[in-house]
Formats: structure tokens, C-alpha cells, sequence
């Protein structure tokens, strides 16, 4: 922290300095209490400097009684009678938690209010259930009398023989409700389970989890409603003893708990696993929003193949976390229309806060948050939704003495087992987590939830995780440096409004030939079963992967294993391993790891850091990248310096948005990555000191996007002397703000998109980030005219003065050329010329002088 010395009261450190959120700098005296807004133009020193100039001419300095009256009327900080209000409201008053974080003045408190829902609609009474009584008795030795009325509606419509997807928050009782019908329809098959079964039994219902994990969470649960009647419950995956899967295999249980990496490998590799789920007639997927992009696209096909073998269309039950394009979503998911239940959640009273932070940065506030909660022994959960940002939480809560680990796709199965059990017991007082925690996953009482800005829906599935056992729980919901932040703050309702939307696309080409290939060593194809899919067995053909045998389609079993055990079903690009001392740690797939696992990238792994000491992705071989220990206080981490090249291969559809030409294409990028940026820890900063690789990294993938040229700047570049720099920067920041603030349209894309904006030929490209594609793409593109006007409001309602915006406008935590080249007011122009309905057309010639990625 700098201290200058006063001017006022000659005290030699005793003048502080707080960085304002828009980039104006505070200078105030702890002594004498005179103080100073400053805006920059150069320097801190320099900014002292002015505020010295200020004391000596007598203007622009007041004592801080009247600067805190003019942070009020700015919205820096929420007058004292406000907050007082809304915890009165509330009845929070004494709260000293409370008190503490939002009489902090640092902050500004968006929103506060208490969430105190009303418990579900109670259902009739279990005696009038239509089931076998020995659930009714399960039930009432639960202490059960009623179900809630979302519960008996499911258990209807799954008896009636419907497909169903029922959305509701988690521990809303989703489980019983998809349980209880699917076990009642096995015991009418089934003239009575438990001692009078004879011979072996056989796969009814296959119930499918996102993860292992949850799988053996949920067991308990499903036993304790299938034992009494006889039914057989057993799990089935990767972490599976080999002494289980073969009494799994030898006498079959009536339902199979895995997961769709277990069912597209057991298939494709004929198995005698694969064999017993034949005779299946319910698929239960649970978490059904889980399964987005690249994952879903999958799952779309081995649901197919599983009724392939199975010779028939098998009942579908789903159950979700509240989605507001439920039916939608899950018609392209399951390829059919699904009946959607709506239920709600129970939990005790939440109390909510939405938090800007205006003197400090939002790490800063998400670590004061962590500190406030667990020093008074309350159990946290901190959200990210990226590793690195997980990753960051831990590393910076850790160095501060909070009890904190990392929780997260990607850590050994063991390691998040202890980290969980760790803080179920009260070892661990908090977790740093992507949104892997956001399931179903029972890791004991939770008290505070602290996430980053986060679709509405998506906070309610977190805020769920709290007080579930019916005690007050805390959920900060922290906004940062970003344009969606800046946005809600000045629009709280909207905030409430905007939902997230599930996308998949089942119909990305590469996904389908890959499917298309495993369906054929599932079985082979017949003439008729591949008319639907002829293009993608035409290509496997051309590869020799797939041959014609008399009149049907058969693999080359060894080259077509050989491609398939390299292929993720969640995730297509080519998988880089990541070792450390020799050793397989982790890995990556690419595109993405391109960004991350380059020459001296600085990687993140379970709290500690690790520099990239080679990287190896030569063709013809494994591509890893081995990692080496550096020291802990070493300044830095890395963000990769990109360059990308768009083409466009087949024009899918054309639309006009206002008086914009857009088309919706197949897309080939051609990537390099440059070099890097070193980011200095602690500084909130999008820039860093750039570093160039001796050797470029190159890639190119197929997928899908938008394209549209934005209208000119023409009045701005009219008073400026580099029309050039100012119209390819004024395009660039275009870019950013149109991807960064497509989070609150689609509810997260933008996590899953890339940009392009070529040169000053006002060629703007929108991708999926995942090769053939992942819908991100596609649900910004049907929602395009909202997403320009909501990029107008974030470029002229944010309050900064440089030429180049700030990160709560133009700047991109994505960007590949450490957020350069951006033009603010040329920005603001373009996106008025789009609302005014101004015509461009996308033109036969598509280039650009220098793509802005």
C-alpha cells in the first residue's frame, strides 16, 4: 500500500490511496481528513501530484464527510440508511456478519434480501399412491405421510408409461419421485422379488449420473426404496472392484447405476456388460442439465445405440435443475418430447447478497468474504466456474490461513473423496469448487455459498447447496470486473430475469462420425440403418475405418478402436497429457490446451502453480507437456497470446437483425498461439508484459458460428487522425463486448465461444470453442438482437474515461492480444449504427488486414 505524505497536516505517511472501480484514485488523510477524487492520466505519483495541485488552488478538495456523500450520490458506495433498511426488512439487524460485509465501505450493495420460500405444495396422502405397499411402507418408515405435489404428478405420469423430465432444485426430492415408479413397474413385471427368485435376473432400468461420484452418493438413496422389495441395486464403472463387475455380470440386478462413458465404452467394445443392459426398458438420466455442448451431443447418440441393442424405444425419465427451456432442451437431448414436471426446492432462510465491488478488486472482495465467513466457523463453499479461478481462490485463501482446498474435475477420484469427507466433518472449513459441486453431492451441512456472477437459475442451484438441513444459511453473490457485473449493477431486476438456456447440437459432423463408428462395432450397420447417417458412413468408408460385408456396414475392429480409445465423449479435441516428475497428473484436450500447456505457461493444479518446462504436440505421437515445481512466491501466471484465421465452409442460414446481414455457417480456424502475457499475482489487471515463443504452436479445427460486418464508425473517424487504428479497434472492442455480455442472454455461452473481429473490414466472427461445435454459437445467434442491445447499454452506462474502455466494458479475460487494440466511443458508435437499423451486407469477399482475437 502507498502512503504520501499530506499537505494539510505535514504528516509524513499518513495520506491513502483506494482505486476507484472506473479508474479515479482517492486520495484521502487518515489525520486530518481532507481528501480528493483524482482522475488518472499517468501515474499514481503523477495523481499525487495533482492532488497536491488541488490543495495548493483550493479546488477539487473537501473533508471525507463530503466525499462520502459524493460516493453515495456516484454509486461507489450505498448510503448507511439504505443498508439499514434492507436488514431491517429482512430482520437481520445484529447480524454481525452482516454487518460487517455490507457496512464495509468498499463496497456496493446491488441487492440484499432475505429468501424465505414457501415449503412445496403438498400432494395427497402415500396410502392413495398406486404401489406396492411395501414402498408405502418404506415411506412411512421414513416418517413420509405426503409427497409434495410435483412428486405424486411425476410418479403418475412415469406409471402412465410417459417420457419425463422433472426440474427442480437440488435435495427437492427429485430422486423418490423418479424411484418410486420406475421400482413399482420392475415389481409388476416381476411377480415378487427377494427369496423366491429363481435363475438370473436381469437389467431393468438404467439409472445414469454425471459422475462417479454422485453414483455412489445417491446408492444409499435408491437402495433404501428397492431392498425392501426385493430389487437389486448395483453400481457399474470405472472405479467398480473387478470382484463386483463379475458378480454384477454372473447375476444381473434389476437396475444398473453407471455413467454414458461406462455404456459407450461397453458397447462399442461388445462386452458382457453391454449383453445385460439389452434387456433394459427405463433409462433414468439424472443431472440432465449437465449434459451441454460436446457432452450432450454425445449422449444424444448412446441413448440411441442403447435402444439399438436393446431392439426398442426404452420409458426416458429425466430430472434436472430448474431450466427455463426444459422442454425444449431435452427434446433435442433425448430426440423426443418429454412431459416436464416443475417443482420446488425446501431449505431454511437464506440471506442474499449481490455485491459490487467499488475500491478493490473482486478477488479481493471474494477473499474478505472467505475470511469474514469461515472465521466465525461457518462451512463455505467458494464458486468458480473455471479451474483457474478455483485454483486462484485457494491459493490466495490458503496463503491468508483460511482452511481451504480445491474441489474439481480433472483431481484424482481418491483426492476429492478425502477433500469431501474432510469437509463433512468439519476438518475443512471451505471449498474452492468449479460447478462440479453445484450436483446433488451430499458433503454435509453448508452455512455460506460465495460465487461469481452466474446466471440466476445457476445461483439458485448453488444457493441450494446452503442450509439444506434447515438452519440460516448466507449466499454473496460477488460481481467483478466485467461488463455483465457492470450491467447488473445498474439493472438488478434484470438480473433476476435472465436465465440460462441449455444448448447442445447433435447434429456437429464430427460427433456423428465418431457415434456413427462406435454404433457400427456395437453392431454392425444395415443398409437401412445407415441411410439416416449415410454422409458419416461414407467418410469412415474413405478412411478404411468401415467397410461393406454382405450388405452391411463392418468396422476394421483394430483401426476403429484405435480411434475411439482416443476419443472423449466429453470433449473431441486430441488429449494432451500433463506430467510432472514422469508421471501422468492430468490432461487437457486441445484446442484449448494450446493456451494452456505452451512452452513456460504457468499452470495451475490443486492450489500450487507449476511452469510448463516442455511441451510436445508433434503428429504421429502423444502430445504431453511435462511440468516442473517453481518456487511459491514466484510473481507470476500466464495468459496465452493468440492469433486466429477464419474461413468459412458452408452457409447454414441468413438473417437480418435490425438492418444487419448474419449468417450461421461451419467455420475452419486456424490457430497459432504467439506467446504469452505475464499477469502479476494480486493485480487485478487484463494486460500483462508480453513474451513472444521462439516457435509458434499452430492447430486448425472445424466448427460452427455466426458472421456479420459491422456498420462503420464513420462520425468518430471523421475527427481522428488514424482511421485505421481507431475503426479495427472500434470492431475489436465490438467483439468483446458482444461476447463477454452473451453470458446474460444465453446464460453462460460465452464460457464456450471465441471471436474474431478482421482487421477494419468490420468482418466480426462468433465460434464454438469446441471443434464441429457445441450450440453456444447457435443460441447467441437466435438471440442476437437482444445481445446487441444489451452491448449499447454496457458500453455507454459504464463510467470510465479511457479511450480504450475498462474491464467492465471492453476489456475480455479472453482476449489473444492482452486486450489491445480497443476503441470504446468507436464501439459505442457501431453498436447505435446496428440499433438505428443501419444495412450491411456480409459481401462475397471475406478478409481482413489483421485478425483481433
Amino acid at each position: 500500500m502507498v502512503n504520501y505524505r499530506c499537505p494539510k497536516c505535514s504528516s509524513p505517511h499518513s495520506v491513502g490511496v483506494d482505486k476507484i472501480f472506473d479508474g479515479r484514485l482517492i486520495f484521502r488523510c487518515s489525520k486530518c481528513k481532507i481528501c480528493s477524487i483524482v482522475p488518472v492520466t499517468g501515474s499514481m505519483d503523477e495523481a499525487y501530484l495533482d492532488f497536491l495541485d488541488r490543495y495548493e488552488s483550493g479546488t477539487g478538495v473537501a473533508d471525507t464527510g463530503d466525499l462520502k456523500l459524493l460516493m453515495e450520490q456516484e454509486r461507489i458506495i450505498r448510503p448507511a440508511k439504505e443498508i439499514d433498511a434492507f436488514m431491517a426488512a429482512a430482520n437481520t439487524v445484529g447480524d454481525q456478519l452482516l454487518e460487517d460485509v455490507l457496512h464495509s465501505q468498499q463496497d456496493y450493495v446491488v441487492d440484499f434480501q432475505a429468501l424465505e420460500e414457501p415449503p412445496p405444495e403438498i400432494g395427497s396422502g402415500i396410502e392413495g399412491l398406486p404401489v406396492d405397499e411395501t414402498i408405502i411402507n418404506v415411506l412411512k418408515s421414513k416418517k413420509i405421510e405426503h409427497l409434495y405435489s410435483f412428486q405424486e404428478q411425476a410418479i403418475k405420469k412415469i406409471l402412465q408409461g410417459n417420457d419425463v423430465v422433472i426440474t427442480a432444485p437440488t435435495s427437492s426430492g427429485k430422486t423418490e419421485a423418479f424411484c418410486i415408479p420406475i421400482l413399482q413397474k420392475i415389481a409388476e413385471e416381476v411377480p415378487r422379488f427377494g427369496s423366491l427368485r429363481t435363475g438370473k435376473g436381469k437389467v431393468s432400468a438404467i439409472f445414469v449420473y454425471p459422475t462417479k461420484a454422485l453414483s455412489r452418493d445417491q446408492l444409499p438413496k435408491i437402495k433404501e426404496l428397492a431392498e425392501p422389495l426385493g430389487a437389486r441395486i448395483a453400481v457399474f464403472d470405472g472405479d467398480t472392484p473387478e470382484s463386483e463387475r463379475s458378480s454384477v455380470i454372473e447375476s444381473p440386478p434389476e437396475v444398473i447405476v453407471t455413467n454414458f462413458d461406462v455404456l459407450h465404452y461397453h458397447m462399442m467394445h461388445r462386452t458382457k456388460f453391454s449383453r445385460m443392459i439389452r434387456t433394459a426398458k427405463f433409462l433414468v438420466v439424472d443431472e440432465a442439465h449437465v449434459y451441454t455442448g460436446v457432452f450432450g451431443a454425445n449422449v444424444h447418440h448412446i441413448i440411441a445405440r442403447v435402444e439399438r441393442l436393446a431392439g426398442k424405444k426404452l420409458q426416458l425419465v429425466a430430472a434436472s435443475a430448474t431450466l427455463p427451456n426444459a422442454e425444449e432442451f431435452c427434446q433435442t437431448l433425448f430426440a423426443r418430447r418429454m412431459h416436464v414436471v416443475k417443482g420446488k426446492g425446501r431449505r431454511g432462510r437464506i440471506n442474499l447478497a449481490i455485491i459490487f465491488p467499488s475500491l478493490r478488486s473482486y478477488r479481493s472482495l471474494a477473499l474478505d468474504l472467505l475470511r469474514q465467513t469461515t472465521k466465525r466457523k461457518h462451512r463455505t463453499i467458494a464458486f468458480a466456474s473455471s479451474h483457474l479461478g478455483s485454483e486462484l481462490m485457494a491459493f490466495y485463501g490458503s496463503r491468508q490461513g483460511v482452511s481451504i482446498r480445491v474441489h474439481r474435475a480433472g483431481l484424482p477420484p481418491t483426492l476429492r473423496k478425502e477433500i469431501e469427507q474432510q469437509f463433512k466433518s468439519g476438518q475443512l472449513m471451505a471449498i474452492s469448487a468449479t460447478p462440479t459441486l453445484e450436483l446433488g453431492i451430499d458433503i454435509g451441512d453448508v452455512d455460506a455459498i460465495i460465487s461469481n456472477i452466474v446466471p440466476v437459475n445457476r445461483l439458485t442451484q448453488r444457493v441450494g447447496r446452503a442450509a439444506r438441513r434447515g438452519q440460516q444459511g448466507y449466499a454473496f453473490l460477488a460481481l467483478g470486473n466485467d461488463p455483465i457485473s457492470q450491467y447488473y449493477k445498474m439493472h438488478p431486476a434484470d438480473y433476476l430475469s435472465d436465465h440460462e438456456y441449455a444448448y447442445t447440437d447433435p447434429t456437429n459432423p464430427f460427433v456423428l462420425e465418431y457415434q456413427v463408428l462406435a454404433m457400427a462395432c456395437d453392431r454392425p450397420l444395415s443398409m437401412i440403418e445407415s441411410k439416416p447417417v449415410w454422409d458419416a458412413v461414407q467418410k469412415l468408408v474413405s478412411k478404411g475405418s468401415v467397410k461393406m460385408v454382405k450388405e452391411r456396414f463392418v468396422p476394421d475392429l483394430r483401426e476403429a478402436m484405435k480411434i475411439l480409445n482416443e476419443y472423449s465423449i466429453r470433449g473431441i479435441g486430441t488429449r494432451v497429457d500433463i506430467k510432472f516428475n514422469k508421471k501422468i497428473i492430468g490432461d487437457r484436450s486441445l484446442p484449448q490446451a494450446l493456451e494452456e500447456l505452451h512452452p513456460n505457461a504457468i499452470y495451475f493444479l490443486a492450489g500450487r502453480r507449476y511452469k510448463v518446462q516442455e511441451s510436445h504436440f508433434e503428429q504421429n505421437s502423444q502430445p504431453y507437456a511435462e511440468l516442473a515445481a517453481i518456487p511459491a512466491d514466484y510473481p507470476y501466471y500466464t495468459k496465452a497470446l493468440t492469433d486466429e484465421w477464419p474461413s468459412i465452409l458452408e452457409i447454414y442460414e441468413r438473417k437480418i437483425v435490425f438492418g444487419v446481414e448474419v449468417a450461421y455457417c461451419a467455420l475452419k480456424i486456424q490457430k497459432k498461439v504467439m506467446g504469452y502475457a505475464n499477469i502479476e499475482i494480486g493485480q487485478e489487471v487484463a494486460q500483462g508484459k508480453k513474451v513472444f515463443l521462439d516457435k509458434p504452436l499452430e492447430y486448425e479445427f472445424v466448427t460452427k458460428g455466426f458472421v456479420f460486418r459491422a456498420p462503420r464508425p464513420a462520425d468518430i473517424l471523421e475527427k481522428v487522425d488514424d482511421e485505421q487504428y481507431v475503426e479495427m479497434s472500434g470492431f475489436h472492442a465490438s467483439e468483446h463486448v458482444l461476447i463477454e455480455g452473451s453470458a446474460m442472454i444465453t446464460g453462460g455461452a460465452s464460457q464456450d465461444l471465441g471471436g474474431i473481429s478482421l482487421g477494419s473490414s468490420g468482418l466480426i466472427f462468433v465460434y464454438d470453442g469446441s471443434i464441429g461445435g457445441n450450440g453456444a454459437s447457435r443460441a447467441l445467434f437466435d438471440r442476437l438482437d437482444k445481445a446487441f442491445g444489451r452491448s449499447l447499454r454496457i458500453l455507454s452506462e459504464c463510467p470510465c474515461k479511457s479511450e480504450s474502455g475498462c474491464p467492465r466494458c471492453t476489456y475480455s479475460y479472453r482476449c489473444g492480444n492482452n486486450n489491445e487494440f480497443l476503441h470504446k466511443h468507436a464501439a459505442i458508435e457501431v453498436m447505435n449504427r446496428i440499433a438505428d437499423g443501419e444495412k450491411t451486407e456480409i459481401g462475397d469477399n471475406v478478409w481482413g488486414d489483421r485478425a483481433l482475437v
